[in-house]
């Protein structure tokens, strides 16, 4: 009687552990400028994949390898430039493994259609610039980069305006607060009220490209795994390719 009591006990607790992993939470630290596309392609796969529950944490790049680096929860991070991936990868916190490459973007300056740009040099005759903060948001170092390559950047110092994410950039935009914003390609294609008025010029600032990584919890996480790999697949680049995004 014991004996079986102790099987039935077992087979129950079994079973918990089953229930448990099936219904394992997905968590993503993704930059802020994919937050429309990660929902899109999480909404796909937990409808092919229900129980699937995603938690998701959108911001700047840095930050969000910090927030890692510190504890946050964290399956799948998406970074918006190659450092925060190689910060997180030499503190050992990424399966190394599993590291890839999401898509691609480009950097242009966005504002209200009554602020003529045409070239990098008409933003020194603005008063108000916003950028993501270049210490952890990659939009604000590849701005950053790109101003100091056309040999504006020391008559740039007094106008920027730093923002927290490439988000609030387009915010600050879209509010009217400045004249104008360096945000990604994709982000201006939401906007409402600001548009593109000037595509930087790809020799001044690097590629934009967004690693992903499986961290060291997410390895090892069954559904986590299946959604990188989707992250991948031709479905993935369908949507990126709606949305805006470069494929290579």
């Amino acid at each position: 009687m014991r004996d079986a009591t102790s099987l039935l006990l077992g087979l129950f607790c079994l079973m918990l552990f089953t229930m448990e992993a099936q219904a394992a939470d997905v968590n993503l630290s993704i930059a802020a400028s994919l937050k429309e596309v990660i929902n899109k392609l999480s909404d796909n796969f937990a409808r092919k994949n229900p129980g699937v529950k995603f938690l998701k944490n959108f911001g700047a790049s840095g930050a969000l390898a910090k927030q890692i680096e510190n504890g946050a929860p964290a399956d799948i991070f998406i970074s918006a430039n190659m450092e925060w991936m190689d910060y997180l990868k030499n503190k050992k916190l990424v399966e190394l493994s599993r590291i890839g490459t999401f898509t691609y973007n480009t950097l242009v300056f966005a504002g209200p259609l009554d602020k003529k740009v045409t070239c990098m040099q008409d933003l020194t005759k603005l008063e108000k610039i916003a950028i993501g903060s270049p210490r952890s948001v990659p939009a604000g170092e590849y701005a950053m980069a790109a101003m100091k390559k056309a040999g504006i950047d020391k008559q740039m110092e007094n106008k920027l305006v730093m923002a927290k994410d490439v988000r609030d950039c387009l915010m600050y935009s879209e509010r009217g607060e400045v004249d104008g914003s360096f945000v990604y390609r994709t982000d201006a294609l939401q906007a409402k009220q600001a548009k593109i008025l000037y595509t930087v010029p790809q020799e001044l600032y690097p590629r934009v490209v967004y690693p992903m990584a499986l961290t060291m919890t997410g390895a090892k996480n069954r559904d986590a795994d299946a959604f990188f790999k989707y992250l991948q697949s031709g479905d993935a680049k369908e949507v990126l390719g709606k949305f805006g995004f470069a494929l290579q």
